[in-house]
């Protein structure tokens, strides 16, 4: 009874030290793979967080450097230069000599220098009118090169405007070198008008002289078959001595 009751507190020892060593034998187990995995685990999700933040980040740069392009204004405007131009083209125009582009000029002229010969006139009027229609013709002929050598001026000015346009990078600056490329359109519209109107202008006159010349040619050899005398030939002497 004795030795049962000794091998009850002897067991009973043990287990109450064995319960005070557990803690200390607790805390020598310092690698939990599980935990260690849960870890690396988070660790990684929170870098790939972070890289995710740092491409986002990287493309609203580039979104805000793009808007800032497509802001941006073309740095030179051509507006300036294609008004001079067409200002160039329609003085020459304003400044055509004699029978220039204006309907009440032209009718006063056809109805007077142009007009058919007339029996009434004095052969120093039909002279003068002939000398006239000649000098009409002549005016005409240098206004129309004096407008092509303008448009022809122009072609250096065109082909600068169209090498710039090239040089746009934003939606605006495109939309800014579009506009200015459809203005160089209008100007170049405008060079072409005002050259065939002052070559159409001075191939008129010039078809007008010779078509009243006939005419004035008519009129001038009736005075001359009428005249009675006819044709006396003379003796003419080109030199003297």
């Amino acid at each position: 009874m004795m030795r049962r009751r000794h091998l009850l507190a002897v067991s009973a020892l043990a287990i109450a030290i064995a319960g005070a060593a557990s803690p200390i034998s607790a805390q020598l187990i310092v690698f939990d793979p599980n935990n260690y995995a849960q870890n690396v685990l988070t660790a990684a999700r929170e870098l790939q967080q972070i890289n995710n933040q740092i491409t986002s980040l990287q493309n609203q740069t580039q979104m805000l450097i793009n808007q800032a392009k497509n802001l941006a204004s073309l740095p030179y405007s051509s507006l300036q230069q294609l008004e001079q131009s067409i200002q160039r083209t329609q003085q020459l125009l304003a400044q055509a000599q004699r029978i220039a582009y204006d309907i009440k000029q032209i009718d006063r002229a056809f109805s007077t220098t142009y007009a058919p010969a007339s029996t009434n006139e004095s052969d120093q009027a039909l002279i003068s009118n002939a000398q006239t229609r000649w000098q009409n013709s002549v005016a005409g002929l240098q206004d129309a090169l004096r407008v092509q050598a303008t448009v022809v001026g122009n072609l250096d000015t065109h082909r600068k405007e169209i090498s710039s346009s090239q040089g746009a990078t934003g939606a605006l600056q495109a939309s800014q070198a579009g506009n200015q490329l459809l203005g160089l359109q209008a100007q170049q519209l405008a060079d072409l008008t005002a050259a065939v109107a002052a070559q159409g202008r001075a191939q008129n006159l010039e078809i007008a002289q010779r078509t009243v010349a006939q005419d004035q040619g008519r009129e001038q050899l009736r005075r001359f078959l009428s005249s009675g005398r006819g044709y006396q030939p003379s003796i003419v002497r080109m030199f003297h001595q």
